[in-house]
This record gives structure tokens, C-alpha cells and sequence, in this order.
């Protein structure tokens, strides 16, 4: 379930629970997950104040924020990890009123080894709807014929491999 923290100065956000909300329900979005409390319940946001001489860059300047999203290993492929940090810089920048934020705000994409995370005492993996519902995202469309991954899905041997040094389809 990801989990988002934002580090920031304090006084940076004047309405934190709606920020926070945003960023959760943005990350749902782009893991394209269900919307039923097993998710919501578990995506959640939390703002870190940290006082103005807490943060710097070499120059000297206090002024950034630093977003730090912990997604499950492998559900945001390249795509979406810039949709991400696209929506959240956007999302940060709107809720400081301050577009220039925008310019000074770090996304940071981490994702724990499988089964790395738990809640409630448990440690946990992506099992039982949380692997369900990332395979149905994942999932290749075989009506899509002229897709490599369409031609593994209906199980043509090699489908979309390639031997490198030749350059050519493998088995050729």
C-alpha cells in the first residue's frame, strides 16, 4: 500500500488533511487500483514541519519540499513514475500557493523488496486483492495482435525477444 511523506517547512501548507488526501488518492490513481477501503484505507500521507533552518540545499536555500512515495516493487512502470512526480510536484505547487514550488520540490519513487512493509504487526506481500488487482493493470490485451506481449499471452514461444548483437528475432 503506498505510503507518502512530505517534508517541508513549517508553515509551507495551510489546509495539510486536504493535501494529504490529494497526494493518496493521486497515487491510487496511477497504481490503478480499486477505489474500496482495502485501498483507501491504506494509502495514506503525512506532512513532516520542519522548522525553516531544518532544510538546505549546498547553497544555502531552506525553501524545497521533498515528496516521498513507497509504491509496492514493480506497479508504477516508467509512465507512470513520470505521471507521478508530474501530478504530485502540481499537487504540492497548488496546495502552497505557489507555483514556484513547483520548481523546488523533489519526488523521490521507492519501492521495499516484496513482503518489505506490514501493518498491524504483520509483516505483509502482494497477495490475495492487492496481486489481483496489479494483474489486472498488467494484464496484456490479447485482441492487440501486433503486441509482443499480446503474442506471449497466447503463447507464442520467443514473442518479442530479440538477439542483441544480430538484431534479430531469436531462433532466426
Amino acid at each position: 500500500m503506498p505510503m507518502i511523506d512530505v517534508y517541508s517547512p513549517t508553515g509551507t501548507f495551510s489546509d495539510k488533511n486536504r493535501l494529504t488526501q490529494d497526494l493518496a488518492r493521486a497515487v491510487m490513481r496511477w497504481e490503478a487500483v480499486p477505489e474500496i477501503p482495502l485501498f483507501a484505507d491504506n494509502t495514506a500521507a503525512f506532512i513532516h514541519d520542519l522548522p525553516p533552518d531544518a532544510i538546505s540545499n549546498a547553497a544555502g536555500r531552506g525553501d524545497y519540499v521533498r515528496v516521498q512515495v513507497l509504491t509496492p516493487a514493480g506497479v508504477l512502470d516508467r509512465d507512470k513514475q513520470l505521471g507521478v512526480v508530474k501530478e504530485l510536484t502540481e499537487i504540492v505547487a497548488r496546495a502552497a500557493d505557489d507555483p514556484t514550488l513547483a520548481q523546488r520540490t523533489w519526488v523521490l519513487l521507492t519501492e521495499p523488496p516484496e513482503g518489505g512493509w506490514g501493518i498491524a504487526a504483520t509483516r505483509h506481500a502482494a497477495s490475495g486483492p492487492t496481486r489481483a488487482a496489479h494483474a489486472r493493470r498488467a494484464r496484456p490485451d490479447p485482441r492487440r495482435r501486433n503486441s509482443a506481449a499480446a503474442a506471449r499471452a497466447r503463447g507464442v514461444a520467443g514473442a518479442g525477444r530479440t538477439n542483441v548483437r544480430a538484431r534479430r528475432p531469436l531462433g532466426t
